[in-house]
């Protein structure tokens, strides 16, 4: 027992001394004039208040409290929260320069080392992301390339669902498609679905986004320094690096075959930006790779669980079904695929796609931080603090949506059926969106997913049926 006394001395003074250091550093919030909050606890902060599936949700319950802008105590890190649609568009619209930063997320660290498009910050970041911009432009996304690569990909999905032949399949197999696109633009060519590298990419994806959804990985977000007491992290590390030895043959392939005059993918375009002679370039083999890993992970899964929701709603409101059916079938007509004008000619189907990325939200949130000391909203938020715009708020503002809590896609139309995008329908923050921006969102849509059974109490036992257009 003496042997312990020591131990046990040294864990009080240090519990001591931690208690100490929150409550100077409550004193010195109040004297920065910092937002408001709930008083931390000593090691946890406020974590006891979040539900660490749902942090949107008990983020907006302490708001009501303390307003849409408020400091929550995430472990030992201090977090400024903005909620409701007029605090978010003032941060990252009339003064986005000061919340453009990038916090330390230390799984990411682990897996990026501050490299790539979405993980890097200040300088780096900006050149990474303006590059990325310009090469999917270079590679045709938004023009008609990029709509032919997908009509192309849409007649495999087409023909994979026909093989079940009017039998059950799992939605999982909606990933297919979106994935496969994604691959065309990153790799320069569509797989086969039974690819063994495309089988393998899929299965890795999916088990890296299962993992950052769990308890422990939030846990090791919080207090990285007690790492060595918990798994997922190490098990993502260990599935992220079979993913980099892919990634590896296919950039040192086109280091062997690139043709500045063709660049067919963009790892062609990031090779080719890493072999200027420039010795100021960013485009070192760190963050060629992470930019490339960057892509794979972002451009995929955020796709492919809108299709499965887009479904289970569709389920869930078969007059909704019916409408967009009969819209689809009117505008197209029977053996046509869409093209990016129909879009024109079909606002009800339009407000569903919409309503449907609005009433999900797959992006709860995307940290942010400030890279200047800033006064905001009459608050005082000093450089490097750790900002989180609540996007779910944004989607559910009472004051911007009618029925935020209900599926409605009329939140997307005039009083004549004209489709209306709406000022306050930021699905994924306010950045111009690239492939991969559609999950950062992994981050957050995996860190506090909506339970299905929130809307689907017996899912197994829905009977409604899907029509898919042949």
């Amino acid at each position: 027992m003496a042997a312990f006394m020591p131990i046990f001395i040294c864990g009080l003074c240090l519990l001591l001394l931690l208690t100490a250091l929150y409550v100077l550093q409550g004193f010195k919030q109040s004297a920065l004039k910092l937002p408001p909050g709930p008083f931390p606890l000593p090691i946890i902060g406020n974590l006891h208040l979040l539900d660490i599936r749902r942090q949107d949700k008990s983020l907006m319950k302490i708001s009501e409290k303390y307003g849409p802008v408020f400091t929550v105590h995430l472990g030992f890190r201090k977090a400024v929260v903005l909620t409701g649609y007029e605090a978010v568009k003032d941060a990252l619209l009339n003064t986005a320069d000061v919340f453009a930063d990038r916090p330390v997320i230390p799984i990411f660290h682990h897996i990026q080392h501050g490299n790539g498009v979405f993980f890097s910050s200040q300088e780096l970041w900006r050149k990474t992301r303006r590059f990325t911009v310009a090469a999917m432009r270079d590679l045709g996304m938004g023009k008609r390339l990029a709509e032919e690569r997908i009509l192309e990909e849409l007649q495999f999905l087409i023909g994979l669902i026909k093989s079940f032949k009017g039998g059950p399949f799992r939605l999982r197999c909606l990933n297919t498609a979106p994935t496969n696109i994604t691959f065309a633009i990153l790799f320069g060519r569509r797989f086969d679905y039974e690819d063994p590298t495309f089988v393998t990419l899929l299965r890795l994806i999916d088990e890296v986004m299962l993992l950052l959804g769990s308890p422990f990985l939030h846990l090791f977000n919080f207090y990285p320094f007690l790492g060595f007491l918990f798994k997922p992290h190490k098990i993502i590390l260990k599935k992220i690096e079979e993913v980099c030895v892919i990634l590896k043959k296919h950039i040192k392939e086109s280091k062997k075959n690139i043709n500045g005059n063709s660049l067919t993918s963009y790892i062609d375009a990031l090779v080719f930006k890493q072999e200027e002679k420039n010795k100021d370039t960013p485009f070192h083999d760190e963050n060629v790779l992470a930019s490339a890993l960057d892509l794979l992970m972002a451009g995929t899964e955020t796709t492919s669980t809108t299709l499965q929701w887009a479904v289970l709603l569709m389920m869930k409101y078969p007059e909704i079904q019916k409408k967009v059916h009969a819209e689809i079938e009117r505008v197209l007509g029977p053996g046509c695929l869409p093209t990016f004008e129909d879009r024109k000619k079909m606002p009800f189907t339009t407000a569903v796609i919409h309503e449907v990325q609005r009433f999900v939200t797959l992006l709860p949130h995307v940290p942010r931080c400030t890279s200047t000391d800033t006064h905001f909203k009459g608050y005082f938020i000093p450089k490097g603090t750790t900002v989180i715009p609540l996007l779910t708020s944004v989607l559910l503002d009472k004051t911007q949506w009618e029925t935020p809590d209900e599926f409605n896609p009329n939140h997307f139309l005039d009083s004549e059926g004209n489709f209306v995008k709406k000022k306050a329908f930021l699905p994924f923050s306010t950045d111009v969106v690239v492939p991969g921006d559609l999950t950062l969102k992994v981050l957050s849509h995996q860190s506090t997913e909506r339970d299905i059974s929130e809307i689907f109490p017996a899912v197994p036992r829905i009977e409604a049926k899907c029509h898919v257009m042949q």
